[in-house]
């Protein structure tokens, strides 16, 4: 398998299957280890780094997960290729600045991955379709454990798993949901919910993780707290949360039905209109009229779409993805067209 591959399947956590994939696009849990006695990415030398990435790559090959999948050096891919792994939610912008010494593997259905050598020594990462953090949990639990037989982490019987930024420290687990909220935002409740998420220990970022804003009504909520919690209460008490969250947008949902039903299915409606016609368009447009017709596809109200296609539609549209879909580098007008013409294709128009 390479990594071409992936331009012709569908992530895992892309299928739109599961429970509450209305609302709860993905799931995902990731878990920052380091190897034992030897210092963290930051301050390790470049034989240090070497020696980090053969030890993981040779036992991450061996697992039942990833033996069949993708292993890249990053240093041995160009610029596209690194930005086209970030848009799939495969690796973090962090790693992909400095690509000497840094590694990624991909299991063939993109469900697992691991990053070797970014801020922690390695970053495993599970996703699945829909609402399901504890199946996310238990493959993340089980590669660990396959990994702890081969590999001494640095650990503390005080603190736990040691890792290279505090936060993490203790289990070294985040787990985390992709929300999509419209109706939230669309009613002006989305402030009260994140504010009263905050409070209980959670944060929310954007599509794309750390440091990014939220666009097309999507949020990554996950724990802030690694410390002092076993990783099953941190899972149970994400899915709690999440479980409220999912009910207020269900609410909403139904409210607005009966309350403004002409006035949203007048927005999905021109959003629908805008994506099927349009020459030129930009990525961040395009990703807020693709959220408006994708709660159109869960009120029922457009019917000749799949919400599988319409998550793929939300990758494919990112500039590495038309890039090398087109086979070469493209200007961002030029990337501006191909996206509309891909669009337009998708949804049936020529």
């Amino acid at each position: 398998m390479v990594l071409d591959d992936l331009l012709v399947r569908l992530g895992e956590w892309l299928k739109g299957e599961g429970l509450n994939s209305d609302i709860v696009m993905s799931s995902r849990v990731r878990l920052a280890r380091n190897v034992d006695k030897i210092p963290f990415t930051h301050w390790a030398s470049k034989k240090e780094k070497e020696d980090i990435l053969e030890i993981i790559k040779n036992v991450l090959k061996e697992s039942e997960f990833l033996k069949d999948g993708i292993f890249l050096l990053l240093k041995e891919i160009d610029e596209i290729d690194r930005i086209f792994l970030l848009e799939r939610h495969l690796v973090s912008h962090e790693f992909i600045q400095k690509p000497n010494s840094k590694a990624v593997a991909v299991s063939t259905n993109e469900m697992v991955s691991g990053m070797i050598n970014e801020e922690d020594h390695l970053r495993l990462q599970v996703m699945q379709s829909g609402f399901n953090i504890s199946g996310a949990f238990e493959i993340a639990r089980k590669l660990d454990e396959f990994l702890s037989e081969k590999i001494k982490f640095a650990f503390s019987s005080e603190w736990g798993y040691l890792t290279a930024c505090p936060t993490n420290v203790g289990t070294g687990l985040r787990a985390s949901v992709m929300l999509h909220l419209p109706v939230l935002v669309f009613t002006k409740q989305i402030n009260k919910v994140l504010q009263a998420i905050t409070r209980l220990g959670l944060t929310a970022r954007g599509f794309y993780g750390e440091g990014t804003e939220a666009t097309g009504n999507f949020f990554q909520i996950s724990n802030q707290v690694t410390l002092g919690q076993k990783e099953e209460d941190i899972v149970d008490n994400l899915e709690k949360i999440i479980k409220q969250v999912v009910e207020y947008e269900q609410n909403a949902r139904q409210m607005i039905m009966t309350q403004e039903k002409e006035r949203i299915t007048d927005r999905i409606w021109r959003a629908y209109g805008v994506l099927k016609n349009a020459y030129i368009i930009s990525s961040n447009e395009t990703i807020e009229l693709l959220s408006h017709v994708r709660l159109g596809v869960d009120l029922g109200i457009i019917k000749d779409i799949t919400r599988r296609q319409l998550n793929e539609l939300f990758i494919f549209i990112q500039p590495a993805h038309l890039q090398k879909l087109e086979g070469k580098k493209l200007t961002p007008q030029q990337r501006d067209v191909k996206r509309a013409q891909l669009i337009r294709n998708k949804l049936g128009v020529i």
